[in-house]
């Protein structure tokens, strides 16, 4: 078997009613982690995962530390019960809220200061995209070079930019509400497949530069440990390539706000680099990047851990 695990951390929209539960129910170490989360946050994170309703799981500060603890709850679940070494040669990556996950379990952050992070960042998202209507369309079969050409033709002055590089063929752009429905009224004009997103804002866009400026005041106030990066390869969102830096991860982390997220490099680079012999694991929830994966490599097998 070989030991170069590649740890894939989901983001926000992987969140489903029930999730976790079955890691709750069988997994003590997975159970001490959301009873842990429900004292730091102050209220009951597991019944929301659980139980719902999904209009509360699906709002922004609810679903991202919802994520957070129950992809964290899914990689303890698997060490615990041998389906990961951490002995091994480990790399973390994570699409958006999962680079959180990401710089966690990697050793940069604490689980209280990385949970008090991620519903800080969801909070401040939230607020930002209330603030200015906007939203995101996700567009399928075009190049970067053509939704470039698209966001300037819809534009028309406002905002709209590319937001997250997710597949080759798969993009997704952010802005305002009146510009993202130009842009999908121009894209299936040309023949594509354009998607409106059920989320509450422009991610990873200009618009989010209130919420930016509030998670920088947040960050700065919590400690990183400065060695982990030497210790395990954590990947950022903003570059595409593995932190280098400890003195610029936060920097980057709030430029990952208003920046577009280059997953299609990463899982490129986390391909081209493990060979054959990688493996690749999926904390839960959902199968998205699993499936993100397949339209980067037909055959690249990737283990999703979804509890349920």
């Amino acid at each position: 078997m070989s030991n170069q695990i590649r740890i894939l951390c989901p983001g926000q929209g992987a969140q489903s009613v029930g999730m976790g539960r079955a890691l709750y129910e069988a997994s003590p170490v997975a159970k001490t982690i959301y009873d842990q989360a429900n004292q730091v946050l102050g209220y009951d994170l597991a019944k929301v995962c659980f139980e719902g309703p999904d209009e509360q799981l699906t709002r922004t500060d609810v679903s991202q530390p919802a994520i957070f603890v129950t992809s964290v709850a899914s990689y303890a679940s698997a060490v615990a019960g041998g389906v990961i070494d951490e002995v091994g040669d480990l790399t973390f990556a994570g699409l958006s809220l999962g680079e959180y996950t990401a710089l966690h379990l990697g050793g940069v952050f604490s689980f209280e200061d990385c949970l008090q992070l991620v519903a800080a960042r969801g909070r401040f998202m939230q607020e930002a995209a209330t603030a200015t209507p906007s939203g995101m369309v996700a567009i399928v079969g075009a190049d970067e070079a053509v939704v470039t050409e698209l966001c300037n033709s819809a534009s028309e002055g406002e905002t709209l930019v590319p937001a997250n590089y997710n597949a080759p063929g798969q993009i997704v752009v952010s802005g305002t509400l009146p510009a993202c429905q130009r842009f999908n009224e121009q894209a299936t004009a040309r023949g594509f497949k354009a998607v409106p997103l059920k989320v509450a804002g422009a991610f990873h866009s200009p618009i989010m530069q209130p919420a930016a400026d509030r998670l920088r005041a947040k960050l700065d106030q919590t400690k990183i440990d400065e060695n982990a990066i030497s210790k395990r390869t954590i990947f950022s969102n903003v570059t595409g390539e593995p932190h280098q830096d400890a003195g610029r991860i936060k920097h980057l982390l709030v430029e990952q706000l208003i920046k577009p997220v280059k997953w299609s490099q990463t899982m490129q680079t986390l391909i081209a680099e493990g060979g054959d012999d990688a493996k690749f694991i999926e904390l839960a929830p959902g199968r998205t990047l699993a499936g993100l994966a397949k339209r980067i490599n037909r055959r690249l097998p990737v283990n999703s851990l979804d509890g349920g």
